[in-house]
Order: C-alpha cells, then sequence, then structure tokens
C-alpha cells in the first residue's frame, strides 16, 4: 500500500565519512548521485558539509548550495521552517558532520519534523560507527543498547558502568557508550578498575581509517594493554557473560 505525502519534496539522509578517508571507500554512488543533484541542505556545520560535498562531488558549484545549520545555536522557534524547501518541491539533504544522521546526531529533530509534515525521509546507505563497532566486537548483536555519554562524576560514572555491567549479565545484552575523545583514556581507566574481571571489553577506534584498531578482551586482559586512544574517535562496548 502506497503511502500518501503532504509534499514532493523529499528528505534524503546523507551520511558521511567517519574521519579523512576516501568517500569513495566507504560510501556507494548511491549517495553521490543524490548529493551531485541536490543543493539544499541541513547540517550541523555548514564549512565541514560543504567540505564533505566538495570532497564527494568535487565539479559541484559551491555557490548554488543553500544550507540551514542545525546545532546548539540555533534557536527552536526556527527549526519548523527548515524544512520549507521540501514543501516547495526540492528535495533535500540533512548531513552528518560524520557518518549517519539522526543516530547519535541532532538531525533525528529534523527527521521527526518530516514526518509530522507528511514529507518523505529516504535513508541512504552509509558508515555507523555504533553498528560497525558491534559487527566487530564479536558481543550480542542480537540484542544490545546504545547509551550515549556516561556521566562525567567519577563515583556516577562508577556507578553507571556497574549498573550497564549488570544489565548486560542479566538480560545477555551488549551495553554500548562513547566519550569525547580527550577523555577516552581516562575513561579507559576507569573500565579497567570498575569493571569484573571476566567482563569483555571491546575497544573499536578510528572505525574506517588507516588507523583502525578494533579488540575484544576480558577486562584483566585490558590490564596488560598498552593503547592511546587520546582524541581518536572511539566505541566502547561491553558484555559480562
Amino acid at each position: 500500500m502506497a503511502a500518501n505525502f503532504s509534499f514532493s519534496g523529499k528528505l534524503y539522509l546523507i551520511p558521511t565519512t567517519l574521519g579523512e578517508s576516501n568517500p569513495i571507500d566507504v560510501l556507494p554512488l548511491t549517495v553521490k548521485k543524490h548529493v551531485e543533484r541536490i543543493d539544499h541542505y541541513i547540517a550541523e556545520n555548514e564549512k565541514t558539509a560543504r567540505r564533505a560535498i566538495k570532497k564527494l562531488v568535487p565539479q559541484k558549484k559551491q555557490q548554488i548550495l543553500k544550507f540551514k545549520t542545525l546545532n546548539k545555536f540555533t534557536e527552536v522557534t526556527e527549526i519548523p521552517n527548515f524544512l520549507d524547501a521540501c514543501k516547495e518541491g526540492f528535495d533535500m539533504g540533512l548531513i552528518s558532520e560524520a557518518g549517519v544522521p539522526g543516530v547519535a546526531d541532532p538531525g533525528a529533530e529534523i527527521v521527526k519534523l518530516a514526518h509530522q509534515n507528511g514529507i518523505q525521509v529516504i535513508p541512504l546507505v552509509g558508515p555507523s560507527s555504533i553498528l560497525l563497532a558491534m559487527m566487530g566486537s564479536g558481543m550480542n548483536g542480537q540484542a544490545f543498547s546504545f547509551n550515549g555519554y556516561l556521566p562525567i562524576d567519577k563515583k556516577e560514572k562508577k556507578q553507571e558502568l556497574k549498573n550497564l555491567e549488570r544489565i548486560s549479565a542479566e538480560k545477555n545484552m551488549a551495553q554500548v557508550f562513547i566519550e569525547t575523545p580527550y577523555r577516552n583514556n581516562k575513561l579507559l581507566e576507569d573500565l579497567i578498575q570498575t569493571l569484573h574481571p571476566s567482563t569483555r571489553l571491546c575497544i573499536a577506534c578510528d572505525i574506517t581509517l588507516a588507523s583502525e584498531y578494533i579488540l575484544t578482551l576480558p577486562i584483566n586482559e585490558w590490564k596488560q594493554k598498552k593503547v592511546d586512544l587520546h582524541k581518536r574517535p572511539t566505541i566502547f562496548v561491553i558484555q559480562k557473560d
């Protein structure tokens, strides 16, 4: 049964690379084809979005691109107008800073707005660091939970880690989380000090880049390892069997 949409303009969810890798290595040709023809974009940072578009489609004229910026400085009152181009019949692209839009990404608010306004949403295939980390972790891909950032306060962080470890054991559910890259090494220390020695920890770092590092070991074995995660985008996955 065909869905009824109020407007002819569609919202395309456009993934980008997870770092300075060649777009052709990680993005399918479909993404390139849509970027070639779409001129209206929503992005967290216009400068980096323009750079991503130029890298993917070097011949595209930058001066014809129109952007709306969605970040922590965006006024809430502005957001309802972000999809006006779709309402006027133009396709729009929601482009992520890294990876896929709408997953651990502010673009989810725009996707929600599109559904509320009867605008067709079309997600395009691209790299998701969360899914790639799960794929490479060897942990339960049938049941896992993404928890975003852990508390900064040391005591609260320790309690949350113990809670996630407990849930992973009770429900056989992998627990995924991230940290601000400059605090990665400190988080790794906290994990080693807090979790049970047999709990498995996967560190998935610099995914899809030449420096990619993905390794799963029990906590007691991580104590013998030396790895520098400082300022390197990293996904952490834990599971207690």
